[in-house]
């Protein structure tokens, strides 16, 4: 009924997409549509930003880019590194992608 991606880092084909379009979900580890693609957790501190968090969404042809099911973020405290951002995404990830699956299948 759904496929879940998680840390996949693979780009599936535009015809695999199209097959299991609607039914394929991924999370990605910032606030999309910022920060797309890799080396996330570095670009965002480069950037100085003040929140960051996580986005579930829908996988659609482009990168990191379907329809958005939830988001969740947090405030980037001062002199955090990229480990401990990183770490502390990682358990919003958790709650976000769990909840993400429950808010389809409730709208489905």
């Amino acid at each position: 009924e759904i496929i879940c991606l998680a840390g996949f880092m693979k780009v599936l084909s535009k015809d695999f997409v199209r097959k299991y379009r609607g039914k394929i979900v991924n999370i990605h580890p910032s606030l999309l549509p910022k920060f797309k693609g890799l080396d996330t957790f570095k670009r965002v501190l480069r950037a100085k930003e003040k929140f960051t968090g996580c986005t579930v969404h829908f996988v659609d042809e482009k990168l990191d880019n379907g329809k958005i099911i939830i988001k969740k973020r947090i405030v980037i405290k001062k002199d955090l590194d990229e480990k401990e951002l990183k770490n502390s995404v990682q358990i919003l990830e958790y709650k976000a992608y769990s909840e993400a699956i429950r808010k389809i299948y409730r709208f489905s």
